[in-house]
């Protein structure tokens, strides 16, 4: 394998080295405006190596799969200036059974896939022919080799497809835009259903309701989840914990949030965007609790990381990156907790996420697609509408959560979760 030929190089003068070897086809197909805009396949290679000399850490990367001696000699130099390394390459563990490669992906055609997108198309259109639609379809076949100067070797394939439609509704100076997609490591997926949940984006804010600004209580999709999301993925990577700069720092054991609300990072759920073997760093996926009864369990570590702060890796490197985070489901139904909300938001989807503080929690964001609810109805969208508040603070002030979770943003698996009261701007 072209890795072990890396390996063998990079040890001509290196203490320790890691290599990977990335192949991958990719075919898309996607509309634009009611048309077909491209229906186009691609291919990509991309190797890489990690080295210690002297303890410092130094890597290179390069699409050319000949260049061996120029991707060492790239790291090597790199590595004059690294930064000191506080871990060494892991020997071979056995890694945990998961599903991430699924026949049925292969042999999709275009044409099928110019068909599907032409399907979920036309559903929207016979709802509402005034939409402009796109949609897209794709698929891929990627293929790792991986080794290091420790004895790992081995070699993984995955596959991915996923489909999506939505569009923009023009009435006037008003511009609607919504739709719904899905992507996951396995064929298996109800076009229709998605075509179908677009359609209901819009049927909701065929109405467009207004609302006055004050606190209330806002319910997220597990969509709109992802708001409160990018603070808790901040907090919890381990280099920011280490480095002080995470409000979570020191408080691991302590109570950060409502008892019904735990959180886990799983890389085991079969077929899952995030899901795998091992990590980027040879390291086995291991399922880590981050928060359980509200209580900070762990954080999430790569070997640099884990080496600095005397802890081990949470198999999620390299960067301390969360794979599928997962959200427990709560008991209580989403048509019942609009149906007991008398007045508030509902909120899909915002703009700007990561303005104001996300490191500390706060946001303000506008929200993009969201609704209002009135005497437990969901009464129409909403428009030029602000939201503000601090992750943390909401977390403590979760009203319920509801009983079925579904996947958002392709590594998100949250059921809706309404808070108390947060922030709510009219303009």
């Amino acid at each position: 394998m072209i890795v072990n030929r890396l390996i063998e190089k990079a040890m001509e003068k290196a203490q320790g080295a890691q290599a990977s070897l990335g192949q991958s086809e990719s075919t898309d197909v996607s509309f634009e405006n009611d048309r077909l805009k491209s229906a186009q396949s691609s291919q990509s290679t991309g190797m890489s190596i990690r080295i210690i000399v002297d303890g410092k850490l130094g890597s290179s990367h390069t699409t050319d799969i000949d260049d061996v001696d120029g991707v060492v000699a790239r790291a090597l130099e790199a590595a004059e200036f690294g930064s000191p390394v506080h871990f060494e390459f892991p020997g071979p563990q056995e890694g945990p059974d998961v599903r991430v490669y699924d026949d049925a992906v292969v042999p999709v055609t275009k044409g099928e896939m110019v068909r599907i997108g032409e399907e979920m198309m036309t559903l929207v259109k016979e709802y509402n022919p005034h939409i402009l639609i796109n949609a897209r379809t794709g698929k891929s076949v990627s293929s790792i080799q991986f080794a290091n100067s420790s004895g790992i070797a081995y070699s993984t394939e995955t596959t991915n497809f996923a489909v999506g439609v939505g569009g923009q509704w023009i009435r006037g100076t008003d511009i609607l835009l919504a739709g719904h997609g899905f992507g996951w490591k396995k064929r298996e997926i109800d076009h229709v259903e998605v075509a179908r949940r677009a359609i209901r984006l819009f049927t909701m804010a065929e109405n467009i309701a207004p609302i006055k600004s004050g606190d209330m209580p806002v319910v997220f999709t597990p969509e709109g989840v992802k708001v409160l999301l990018l603070a808790l993925i901040l907090g919890f990577d381990g280099k920011n914990v280490f480095l002080g700069s995470s409000p979570l720092a020191g408080k691991l054991g302590e109570k950060i949030a409502d008892e019904t609300f735990a959180l886990t990072d799983n890389p085991l759920l079969d077929y899952a965007n995030g899901s795998g073997t091992y990590d980027g760093e040879g390291v086995p996926h291991q399922v880590t609790p981050l928060i359980e009864g509200g209580v900070v369990k762990n954080f999430l570590y790569d070997l640099d990381t884990a080496g600095r702060a005397g802890t081990k890796t949470t198999g999620n490197g390299i960067g301390c990156s969360p794979t599928n985070l997962v959200i427990k489901e709560g008991d209580t139904p989403f048509e019942e907790i609009v149906k007991s909300t008398e007045e508030g938001l509902l909120v899909h989807n915002v703009l700007g996420l990561g303005q104001g503080n996300p490191i500390s929690g706060e946001f303000s964001v506008n929200v993009q697609l969201g609704y209002k609810i009135e005497k437990g109805d969901i009464v129409g969208r909403v428009k030029d509408v602000m939201l503000a508040g601090n992750t943390y603070d909401a977390l403590k002030n979760i009203a319920v959560i509801g009983d079925k979770a579904e996947w958002a943003g392709g590594s998100l698996l949250t059921p809706p979760i309404q808070i108390a009261r947060l922030s709510v701007v009219a303009k």
